[in-house]
């Protein structure tokens, strides 16, 4: 299983492998020979070490089929992808194309498959409410119009020649394919639906069909996208105003069926990707989103306030397993990342301790920051609560030793001053202080080890010491932070960081946060 890069001072790195830390004996006296054959078998030792146990090193594709169900109105940018893929990859990629609705009916009734491609999104929500899709990653979007032979010989020029008794129309079935849903929805809001519907000649079961049909001559005209049309040099499109907005976004959906879930994400993430296959998408005429660039194994880099580890971890953990990604993840005081991102820091993304550190660095998560979850501020004190400590004020008795975060370097020590001066028991507390960190992990060793007789702390650090030392609750204004989670604007991999948003969303997620102490703000993923 891969493990999630932590890095507390990325200006020093550190072995935490199971808590054992490296010894190292008096360097001996070697000759130049002796120390270039040794440097080389180092480097040699270390190239092996990072292909075989980095993350995302072992195999990300599978041998067995993947099984995408893919819209008709699709189907030659995705084929062309695919086979591309299985040329680079080796991994056999079974399309299956028809009706959107159809194809959602055989992901639910065959309980198997790894993708799911339809023509609009409106499936992709049914399918999430129906609980049968994991993650969805944006493509593309077309719209919907009215085509005909190619120089328009009946002279259709509007929604009303379609009622004539010379026009053979045909429609995609509203009830199966993702065009025909659209247009009568939009035809419905105009009032003509009805009568349009009673001159359709026939109803295909897909919009490819429908282009066919206008090709062959045996009608005159027929719904379908635009990007459809211009594939085909024997068709024109003729513009509604009452189709005016009627556009469909197309999305992947991964399969909560998918055997072979990193598998899947792997051709999903290859089939987004701004350099491979959104580029055939665009050859097709398609307008496409702005995906992440290809990369096997692409890496996130992650700022994270130090309060939050305990209740993300495994969740990054679990996240990076199943995309077949890295993520590299720093760990401090809000207050030292702010002043690295200052220094020139780019995260793709920023898991804040306080909302109230998003604004420092706006300029570089221009997005709306996502509130994840609340973790209150607490007084730890000693077991027994020997002290008799109640209150912010009884941290300034005389003799009292106190241990407080960092204003500067941390998102509780700036919440923390802020409260003792409302108070105005600033000074009064700061003439006990023994000792000022970047975080509260080391205020709460320091408590454990008998050094101090007090501190201030989130609640959320408390979880593995509450047998050990008591918890005063606060009840002040200021007693409460709230964490927040903003992509980088400099991002190259915003999609991913999306979809890690959604992880950290999820209702496992939410059950960590709470079992670390915190209180879940976000709302969960509309298919949880």
């Amino acid at each position: 299983m891969s493990k999630v890069m932590t890095i507390k001072n990325p200006n020093r790195c550190q072995s935490e492998h199971d808590g054992q830390k490296s010894h190292y004996a008096s360097p001996a006296r070697v000759t130049p020979a002796t120390a270039l054959a040794l440097s080389s078998a180092i480097l040699l030792v270390a190239l092996i070490l990072t292909l075989v146990l980095r993350p995302g090193a072992r195999a990300t594709v599978s041998k067995e089929p993947l099984i995408v169900y893919c819209a008709a109105g699709i189907k030659t940018p995705v084929e062309t992808i695919a086979r591309a893929y299985e040329k680079k990859y080796g991994s056999p990629v079974q399309l299956q194309f028809g009706g959107s609705q159809t194809l959602l009916v055989n992901a639910q009734v065959s309980k198997r498959g790894d993708l799911y491609l339809p023509g609009d999104d409106s499936y992709i929500e049914i399918a999430q409410a129906k609980g049968l899709i994991a993650e969805t990653i944006p493509l593309a979007r077309m719209a919907a119009v009215l085509a005909v032979r190619k120089g328009n010989p009946k002279n259709i020029r509007a929604s009303a020649d379609l009622l004539r008794a010379d026009i053979k129309l045909a429609q995609a079935n509203p009830d199966a394919a993702a065009i025909g849903k659209l247009t009568r929805a939009f035809l419905q809001r105009t009032g003509q639906w009805n009568e349009i519907e009673k001159r359709t000649t026939v109803f295909k079961p897909t919009v490819n069909d429908v282009a066919n049909d206008i090709k062959l001559g045996t009608v005159d005209a027929g719904f379908i996208w635009d990007q459809l049309a211009k594939q085909y040099p024997d068709l024109e499109a003729v513009v509604l105003p009452e189709l005016a907005g009627a556009v469909a976004h197309i999305s992947v959906g991964v399969l909560r069926s998918s055997a072979q879930p990193r598998s899947a994400l792997h051709f999903a993430r290859y089939l987004s990707a701004s350099d491979r296959g959104l580029k055939d998408f665009a050859q097709n005429y398609f307008t496409t989103v702005a995906g992440d660039p290809w990369a096997e194994t692409p890496e996130l880099i992650l700022y994270s306030g130090a309060v939050n580890r305990v209740a993300v971890e495994e969740t990054l953990k679990r996240f990076q397993e199943r995309e077949g990604v890295r993520i590299t993840t720093v760990y401090n005081g809000c207050g030292i990342l702010v002043g690295q991102m200052k220094a020139g820091g780019r995260p793709d993304a920023y898991l804040t301790c306080d909302k109230s550190f998003v604004a420092p660095v706006a300029d570089l998560f221009p997005y709306f920051p996502i509130e994840l979850s609340s973790s209150a501020i607490v007084i730890l004190a000693r077991k027994g609560n020997p002290n008799e400590i109640k209150t912010l004020a009884d941290l300034g008795q005389p003799g009292l030793r106190v241990g407080l975060a960092h204003p500067q370097q941390s998102t509780l020590g700036a919440l923390t001053e802020r409260m003792l001066k409302q108070q105005g028991i600033h000074a009064q507390v700061m003439s006990n202080v023994v000792t000022q960190v970047p975080t509260a992990d080391l205020l709460v060793n320091q408590m454990r080890a008998g050094a101090m007789d007090a501190t201030v702390v989130y609640l959320a650090n408390t979880t593995k010491v509450r047998e050990h030392l008591d918890i005063i609750n606060l009840t002040i204004p200021g007693a409460n932070a709230v964490q927040t989670f903003s992509i980088g604007a400099n991002s190259r991999y915003k999609q991913l960081a999306q979809r890690l948003l959604l992880a950290l969303q999820s209702a496992e997620s939410r059950a960590r946060y709470e079992a670390a102490g915190f209180s879940f703000l976000s709302e969960p993923p509309a298919n949880e």
